[in-house]
C-alpha cells in the first residue's frame, strides 16, 4: 500500500525571464567555475555516503521519512506506472515508489554519485526489490522522451550545478499527464529564521564531525540550503521549463517543500 501523509498546498502559475548562464556558480557561499561544482559535490557525498542515513535521521529527527512518504503520496502514483527517481542516493524514496507501482511497474534509480548508487542498489535488494540502477548526470538523462508517468528528486536538486537545465530534463521524460515531485529544502517561515540558522551553522556541523567525521560537507549543507531558490522562485524556474501547472506544498513552516510539476 502507498505511505500517506497529508498538507496543505498552493496552487501557482505565473511567468518571468529566464536566467542567464554564468560562468560561476555557487558551492555553499563559495563561488567556483562551473565545471568545478559537480566534482566537489561528488567528493561531498563519497564521503557521507557511509552514514548519510543515520545523519539524515539525526538532522531532521526522523521527519524526512515523513516528508517523502508524503511525497510519494501526493503524487498519486499507481501500480504499472514507469517512475524515474534522480539523485536517489540510498534509495529510500525509490523503495517507496516501488511499492506503489508493484510487478507490473517499474521505478529506475539514478545517481551522478557511484558510492551512493551502490548504497542504494544494496539497500534495495535487501528488501526484496530489483530496480535498474543508471549512474547519470540529471542535466543529461539518458532516457528517451515521454517515457515516465512521475520524475522524482528529493534534496538533490540544490547539488545540481544547472538547476534550469535538470528541471527541463524531467519535463522532457515525462508521458503527457505526468507529475515531476521537487522535495528540497526551502525557506522557513520568517520568525523561526534566527533559530534555524543558529542550528544549521552551529548543530550540523558539530554532528557531522562527531558522527560523520566530517564538519565540512556539513557546513556545505547548511550553506547549499540557503543558496537554493525559495518556494516561490523555484516553482517559476519550473513553469519555464515547461511544465504547464505547479502546486507547492511547505512542511515544515517552510524549511522543506515539495512542488509537483504537472505536464499535459
Amino acid at each position: 500500500m502507498c505511505p500517506k501523509f497529508f498538507a496543505d498546498s498552493i496552487l501557482r502559475r505565473g511567468e518571468s525571464s529566464p536566467t542567464p548562464m554564468r560562468d560561476r556558480t555557487d558551492f555553499g557561499y563559495e563561488q567556483v567555475e562551473v565545471g568545478d561544482k559537480a566534482r566537489r559535490v561528488r567528493r561531498v557525498f563519497d564521503s557521507v555516503a557511509g552514514k548519510y542515513d543515520l545523519m539524515n535521521d539525526l538532522m531532521s529527527a526522523g521527519f524526512h521519512r515523513l516528508w517523502k512518504r508524503f511525497t510519494v503520496e501526493a503524487t498519486r502514483t499507481r501500480p504499472g506506472m514507469r517512475v524515474l527517481d534522480l539523485a536517489g542516493g540510498t534509495g529510500d524514496l525509490a523503495l517507496l515508489f516501488a511499492e506503489c507501482v508493484g510487478r507490473d511497474g517499474e521505478v529506475v534509480l539514478t545517481d551522478i554519485n557511484g558510492t551512493m548508487l551502490a548504497a542504494g542498489r544494496d539497500r534495495l535488494i535487501n528488501a526484496g526489490r530489483l530496480v535498474p540502477v543508471v549512474q547519470c548526470d540529471a542535466e543529461k538523462l539518458p532516457f528517451p522522451d515521454a517515457h515516465f508517468d512521475r520524475v522524482s528528486i528529493a534534496f538533490g536538486l540544490r547539488n545540481v550545478t544547472n538547476k534550469e537545465r535538470a528541471l527541463g530534463e524531467m519535463c522532457r521524460v515525462l508521458e503527457p499527464g505526468g507529475i515531476a515531485a521537487v522535495l528540497e529544502f526551502s525557506r522557513i517561515w520568517a520568525p523561526l529564521a534566527p533559530a534555524y540558522d543558529w542550528y544549521s551553522f552551529n548543530v550540523l556541523p558539530r554532528l557531522g564531525r562527531v558522527v560523520a567525521n566530517d564538519e565540512a560537507s556539513y557546513r556545505y549543507l547548511a550553506e547549499s540550503i540557503r543558496m537554493h531558490p525559495d518556494q516561490e522562485t523555484l516553482a517559476a524556474m519550473m513553469e519555464r521549463a515547461g511544465f504547464d501547472r505547479v502546486e507547492l506544498f511547505n512542511l515544515a513552516a517552510g524549511a522543506v517543500a515539495l512542488h509537483l510539476g504537472y505536464h499535459y
